[in-house]
């Protein structure tokens, strides 16, 4: 069982014992949260849905997979001009999935990170570069301990000009690997937002659950 697979067994027999009066306080994980500028409601997903968003102002979106979506977060949420971030599953069949469905790999969904970014402050090309530097695009359908097509190495564009600079950016990433980049790059998806535990969970515990491995 991998450290992430634990963490999640956790926090669902902490679910368990809060039904029954025995939970810990989360205030500390609020807390902690408060303090960062990051926001967590990209393109105002909350209220706008999975197919209809819409960033603030001149801001823009875009969404990457990269493996475990809980540490390839966390390294967005580090990137300056990067305005708000969410965990969720993209590319698949399944309206509307459960983190269990997609860990059946029937769903055709991947874990997914979408950044609200101001264009002002960080480019495309800036994620583009942070997205291929922090995960192995040579491996298909895993990322290091994590196998599975929820794992899978992909690219979502929202418009013509993202998915031009997305495959140039491939291009670029694959002359300094020896190895077959295998990365999707794909026009954007409806995306769906995952569990409310799996949301910045990095941030909110401390830890870096999903080291992120180098292609080569």
């Amino acid at each position: 069982m991998t450290r992430r697979a634990i963490a999640v067994a956790v926090i669902a027999l902490s679910s368990m014992l809060a039904a029954f009066g025995c939970a810990v306080s989360a205030a500390s994980a609020d807390i902690a949260v408060s303090g960062n500028k990051v926001g967590t409601d990209p393109g105002q997903i909350s209220q706008q849905g999975p197919t209809n968003l819409k960033p603030r102002g001149n801001d823009q979106i875009a969404s990457f997979s990269a493996g475990c979506f809980w540490g390839t977060e966390d390294i967005f949420r580090q990137v300056p001009g990067v305005v708000a971030t969410a965990v969720g599953y993209t590319g698949g069949t399944v309206s509307n999935p459960s983190y269990e469905q997609v860990c059946t790999h029937t769903t055709g969904h991947a874990e997914t990170v979408l950044v609200e970014f101001d264009p002002n402050k960080t480019s495309y090309k800036k994620l583009l570069s942070i997205f291929w530097e922090n995960h192995d695009p040579t491996t298909l359908d895993s990322q290091g301990p994590d196998f599975g097509n929820n794992y899978r190495s992909a690219i979502w564009c929202y418009n013509m000009d993202q998915f031009a600079e997305a495959k140039k950016s491939r291009v670029e990433a694959q002359s300094k690997l020896k190895h077959k980049i295998v990365t999707e790059i794909r026009m954007a998806q409806p995306f769906y937002l995952a569990e409310g535990y799996h949301q910045q969970y990095d941030e909110k515990h401390g830890t870096h659950f999903c080291p992120i491995g180098h292609g080569s």
